[in-house]
């Protein structure tokens, strides 16, 4: 991998990781069908995975200190909407112990699967617009279901924030309160998956890094600057339920997907 390729990766990933039309998905799309080749793919994944971890700590700086804050109260009352994040990322956790190595399988050039879950999102992302905006918070109830949407995202083409979102919206809670929870959310998953990608990184057998360390970087930054961007163009996209465009793009990418793969 070149630092061309590298900085095209980390903008893929910063920009899908938020936008809803799947990170995984477009990084497999584009490793396929641009042939390109990482030397240390798990590395690679370890370092623009923390690198939007670390935009979402910055864009939600504030939400952050205010839940840190609010676990050292011991109140029951201050800590719900803690209580509430920890509860929807028992689904995910669940499911990414349990599936690990099916999950890792599906990661491996299934360009197929990827597109046809393209079409999931696209449908999901779609059924928001048929639906009015609606103005409650998220309940506990709320939560479990988001946690479960959050779950089957696991899958290669399926948007994290794109099904969470969406099922947030289709739930009936507001808008911004939707797009806030779901981005907080997922940090510590992505942060847990990091850390546990780190570990199975380390435990491998002593070897030449042949990606240099100026390519990873760039991958990061890429990842970490174009996160900034598209996490707060998200927050403002949701607010105005503009969501109908990525339906439309993520439907298009999956059947051009499909039918360049069956031809």
């Amino acid at each position: 991998m070149n630092i061309f390729e590298s900085l095209i990766l980390g903008i893929i990933q910063g920009l899908t990781e938020f936008l809803p039309v799947s990170s995984s998905g477009h990084l497999e799309l584009a490793k396929h069908y641009l042939n390109i080749e990482i030397q240390e793919p798990l590395l690679f994944s370890i370092l623009v995975h923390a690198a939007t971890a670390l935009s979402t700590i910055v864009v939600f700086r504030k939400d952050i200190l205010e839940i840190l804050k609010s676990l050292f109260t011991f109140k029951l009352k201050e800590n719900e909407y803690t209580i509430k994040l920890v509860l929807s990322m028992i689904p995910v956790g669940v499911v990414g112990v349990l599936f690990e190595d099916e999950i890792e399988a599906l990661f491996s050039g299934q360009i197929i699967l990827v597109s046809a879950m393209l079409l999931v999102t696209g449908a999901l992302l779609l059924f928001t617009q048929f639906k009015k905006s609606g103005e409650k918070s998220v309940s506990y109830l709320h939560t479990v279901i988001i946690g479960v949407a959050q779950a089957i995202a696991i899958l290669p083409g399926i948007s994290r924030s794109g099904a969470t979102i969406s099922t947030a919206l289709l739930l009936g809670i507001d808008k911004e309160k939707a797009a806030r929870f779901s981005f907080l959310m997922v940090l510590a998953p992505i942060l847990g998956a990091t850390l546990l990608k780190a570990k199975d990184y380390f435990e491998q057998p002593v070897g030449a890094v042949n990606d240099s360390p100026l390519v990873l970087s760039v991958g990061f930054i890429a990842a970490f600057v174009t996160g900034l961007l598209a996490c707060t163009l998200m927050i403002n996209i949701v607010k105005r339920g503009k969501l109908l465009y990525f339906a439309i793009y993520c439907i298009s990418v999956g059947l051009l997907s499909i039918v360049i793969s069956i031809l």
